[in-house]
């Protein structure tokens, strides 16, 4: 009977800031029917609940508490939270200041882990990060390592912050490029680093959809074998 079952796939980018994970991921899971596994607002659902619940983002015990509580369901463009749509909720500065504190707090990492792994069980998923093809889905079907030329990816975020209407000096986001990439592969818990076994893709010359088709190539290669994917309910 299993052999009838749609296959379900775990698609994991990983790669430094600016690299334009987020963009394929989101772009690759609408294309396929995939869920996008948006660990961002995971964070930010738990923050959401922390700041209702009066908790301190410094209490690591409580933050851990609450992040293992909480029933997070995930939908294309919706995140809902004990069976609440909180997808705006989650957007305001307090939870975004929360969301990047308790990130740190290694219970609530793990709490998450537990959760991506357990929707990544349910239905296809692709999902992005640092630490995804080592960590989080380490039997991912594919992973890909996506990078791009620091000046490409200073580029990138300058023109991302315009549009959002932030105006800031190509040397100061370069600069705050080189800190985050130095943090993200020394830091003690899940480092960025590339999986032995992730193809490496610099899209320094791609375009967004040419990533997005080299990365279906790819995975057409890897899984199908003639079966259909099992795209989400």
């Amino acid at each position: 009977m299993a052999e009838n079952q749609p296959k379900r796939v775990v698609v994991a980018i990983d790669g430094p800031a600016g690299a334009g994970k987020s963009t394929i991921a989101k772009a690759l899971a609408e294309r396929l029917g995939f869920t996008y596994i948006d660990t961002g607002a995971m964070y930010r659902a738990v923050a959401l609940w922390a700041v209702r619940q009066s908790v301190d983002f410094a209490d690591p015990h409580r933050m851990e508490q609450l992040a293992l509580a909480a029933a997070i369901e995930l939908a294309p463009g919706r995140i809902q939270l004990n069976g609440e749509d909180v997808t705006a909720a989650i957007r305001t500065p307090e939870v975004s200041s929360g969301a990047s504190k308790i990130a740190v707090i290694p219970g609530v990492r793990r709490a998450m882990v537990a959760k991506q792994r357990e929707i990544g069980q349910k239905v296809s998923v692709v999902m992005e990060g640092r630490d995804i093809g080592t960590v989080v889905f380490p039997d991912a079907d594919l992973k890909v390592f996506l990078d791009a030329s620091v000046e490409e990816r200073v580029r990138r975020r300058l023109l991302e912050s315009r549009a959002k209407g932030v105006e800031t000096s190509e040397s100061v986001l370069a600069a705050q490029m080189k800190e985050r990439d130095q943090r993200d592969s020394t830091r003690a818990d899940a480092p960025l680093a590339q999986a032995p076994d992730a193809v490496y893709l610099d899209s320094t010359h791609l375009s967004e959809d040419e990533v997005a088709e080299a990365i279906l190539k790819m995975l057409r290669a890897r899984v199908t074998n003639g079966k259909e994917y099992q795209s989400h309910e």
